[in-house]
C-alpha cells in the first residue's frame, strides 16, 4: 500500500443545497453549426447515473445524480469556492433537511464554471429530495500526498478512494501504476485548459472529431470512470507538458458545443512519467464504492 500523509489531513464539514437546473436556451449553436435546445446542468437528475455512458444523451453537460451549490446566485464567492474545493471524490454526504433528511450519498467530483458538486444518491432518496434540501459533506482529502513519490500531486481525492483504487508502486522504477478505463490524447482536451487551480472544477474532452472519439474509445467512457490525459500537467493549472500525465474522474456528459465534451475532475498529476496509466475497463468509482448502476442494494 502506498504511504500517504492521511493522518495530517484536515476534515471539514461543508454544507450546500440542491442546485436549480440552468437553461441556456432558447438555442445554442453546436460545433457543426446546428441550433440545439437541450436539457443541461443542475437539479436532481433521476435517470442519468454513475456507470452510464457519457455519450448519447439528448442533453448537454448533464450531471448525474444531484448537483449541489451553496448559493446559486453567488457561485463565484468564497463560500461556494470552499464548498467546491473541500468536497473530494469519495467523500460522504448526508441530507440534513426536508423529506429526504438522513439520506446518504457520495461525492463524485465537481464541475467548473457553474461550480457544482456532483453527488450520487440512491433512487429511493432522489424521489424524496427537493431543490430546497440541504446537504452536508465531510470534506476530506485536499492536501493528500504520496510520501515516497513527491512528484505526484493529488487533488480532490479522498484517502479512502486512494486505498481502494488499486494503485501499485514500483520502487525500482519509481512509478505508480494507475488503473484507468481510457487514455485521452493531449489535443483532445478543451474547455478548462489554463484554469487554476486544478483542485476545483474540471476540464472537457472534446468530441467534435469522430475519428479521435472512435480511436480512443471516448464514446465508451462512463460517468465515474477514471481516465488518463496524456502530456498534461495539472500541478499549477491545466497545461500541455510532454511526458506529463494527469488522471481524473468523469463527472458530466458529452456536449454539442465546440471545445466541450465529457468533463474530467483532476485527481492525480505528475510532470514526469511517475504515473503509469494501466487500462482496466472496471476502473470506475461506482464499481469501487457500489454507486449508481453498480449499487448492490435494491433500487426503488
Amino acid at each position: 500500500m502506498l504511504k500517504t500523509n492521511e493522518k495530517q489531513l484536515v476534515e471539514i464539514g461543508v454544507q450546500g443545497r440542491v442546485a436549480p437546473p440552468l437553461f441556456y436556451g432558447p438555442y445554442e449553436v453546436d460545433h457543426r453549426g446546428k441550433a440545439e435546445s437541450l436539457p443541461s446542468l443542475g437539479g436532481i437528475t433521476y435517470n442519468v447515473k454513475v456507470g452510464d455512458l457519457v455519450c448519447g444523451w439528448k442533453g448537454d453537460h448533464v450531471e448525474p445524480g444531484v448537483s449541489a451549490v451553496v448559493d446559486p446566485s453567488k457561485r463565484g464567492d468564497k463560500q461556494n469556492q470552499a464548498f467546491n474545493y473541500l468536497a473530494c471524490a469519495g467523500n460522504p454526504a448526508i441530507v440534513v433537511s426536508g423529506g429526504a433528511k438522513g439520506a446518504k450519498g457520495t461525492v463524485i467530483g465537481h464541475h467548473g464554471g457553474v461550480e457544482h458538486v456532483i453527488i450520487d444518491f440512491k433512487d429511493r432518496d432522489l424521489a424524496r429530495m427537493t431543490q430546497d434540501d440541504k446537504i452536508l459533506i465531510r470534506g476530506f482529502g485536499q492536501g493528500l500526498e504520496f510520501v515516497d513519490f513527491p512528484s505526484v500531486h493529488a487533488f480532490s481525492l479522498s484517502p479512502a478512494v486512494a486505498k481502494k483504487w488499486g494503485l501499485k508502486a514500483d520502487a525500482k522504477k519509481r512509478t505508480i501504476d494507475v488503473p484507468v478505463t481510457a487514455t485521452v490524447p493531449p489535443e483532445a482536451m478543451g474547455s478548462g485548459l489554463g484554469a487554476q487551480p486544478a483542485a476545483t472544477g474540471d476540464y472537457d474532452i472534446m468530441t467534435s472529431d469522430p475519428d479521435v472519439v472512435a480511436k480512443h474509445g471516448i464514446d465508451q467512457i462512463r460517468f465515474g470512470d477514471f481516465v488518463a490525459v496524456l502530456d498534461h500537467d495539472n500541478r499549477y493549472g491545466r497545461a500541455l507538458r510532454r511526458g506529463a500525465v494527469t488522471i481524473g474522474i468523469v463527472i458530466h456528459s458529452d456536449s454539442v458545443l465546440a471545445g466541450h465534451g465529457p468533463g474530467v475532475t483532476t485527481l492525480l498529476t505528475s510532470a514526469d512519467a511517475t504515473l503509469r496509466p494501466v487500462i482496466k475497463k472496471t476502473a470506475n468509482l461506482g464499481r469501487m464504492l457500489k454507486l449508481g448502476r453498480y449499487a448492490t442494494t435494491k433500487r426503488q
